[in-house]
């Protein structure tokens, strides 16, 4: 397998090992996303009992130790130009969460992940200057639109969160290329991680103090935490070493897709035509703006820097650096 070295100065992958591996890494790929919604879903079973904060706080804790424990942060040596972006990612992360699962709790699984996966695609389009994106990028606007359009029944504050976990996914984006360039393989995300779930200690403590949790909703809430950043983490990782950036992209389109399908099962959210519809179009929008590529010579290689998953926003899915 080949590695050519990004811009950035980031390794990313070149190629694959022919069939098998792109084969792979594919179900690698569903096997992460798959794993992230059901994680998301799982935790949301968990809501009744203590609520999205309280599921938040747990899933934090455990996936702050489970990143501390693989990253093993040097703390002492950080100085105060790599401490600013990881408080920053820190803060980030507990936003993001926190109003994605109250987002969830409101307007369903589905529609949640949809609303959020426009952070990433805004970051994509604002860094295009192609007539191709700005058409997607009205196409995802209308999308919005549709899902948002004024009903008897429409929860705007749910969809606020929704968009409000979008900034802070393209706010992820750009803090872990930062983070990323400035601390080696995965020391910074673990960091941003681990006081993401120390900021949720007194959160946790007061909501957990004034709703009891049952054995179940704890084992929901860690199970969300497990599935949501322990495999998608490690999958991501392998997968991206058997595809090339650009199909990686492609196939984070899904994410969309599969919280509907999980939400729907698990969950029992169902959608109607408008809404599948509006998904669909925003999963198009990214999957043109990757699809198409700009004037460039068949021997260039793409070097395209993958955006993060929709799985965990808790780690960076660029490969490690040692």
């Amino acid at each position: 397998m080949r590695r050519s070295q990004g811009a950035d100065g980031l390794g990313e992958v070149a190629g694959t090992e022919g069939s098998a591996g792109r084969f792979s890494g594919t179900a690698m790929m569903l096997g992460s996303g798959l794993s992230n919604q059901v994680g998301a879903a799982t935790g949301a079973l968990a809501f009744d009992a203590i609520g999205p904060a309280g599921v938040v706080a747990v899933r934090q804790w455990v996936a702050g130790a489970l990143l501390m424990a693989v990253g093993r942060p040097r703390l002492r040596a950080f100085t105060w130009r790599q401490w600013w972006p990881l408080l920053c990612l820190a803060a980030v992360f507990a936003t993001m969460n926190l109003s994605l699962y109250t987002a969830i709790d409101r307007v369903g699984l589905g529609l949640a992940v949809t609303l959020e996966f426009l952070g990433p695609l805004t970051v994509a389009l604002a860094a295009s200057r192609r007539a191709v994106d700005l058409g997607c990028a009205l196409v995802a606007g209308a999308a919005v639109v549709t899902l948002a359009r004024p009903q008897p029944t429409t929860d705007y504050a749910g969809i606020a969160l929704g968009l409000l976990a979008a900034v802070c996914w393209a706010s992820y984006i750009l803090l872990n290329r930062t983070v990323g360039a400035r601390l080696p393989g995965v020391e910074g995300s673990a960091t941003a991680a681990g006081i993401s779930a120390l900021l949720y200690l007194p959160v946790g403590i007061v909501v957990l103090a004034h709703h009891p949790p049952t054995l179940t909703a704890l084992a929901c809430a860690s199970a969300a935490g497990l599935l949501s950043s322990a495999v998608p983490f490690l999958a991501d990782l392998l997968a991206l070493r058997r595809v090339d950036a650009r199909f990686f992209g492609i196939f984070m389109s899904v994410n969309p897709v599969l919280a509907a399908l999980v939400g729907l099962i698990v969950l029992g959210q169902a959608l109607d035509w408008v809404e599948w519809l509006a998904i669909a179009a925003i999963v198009a929008a990214n999957a043109m703006s990757i699809l198409v590529p700009g004037r460039r010579s068949r021997r260039t290689t793409v070097r395209s820097r993958p955006l993060p998953t929709a799985a965990d926003r808790t780690v960076s899915m660029e490969p490690s650096r040692r």
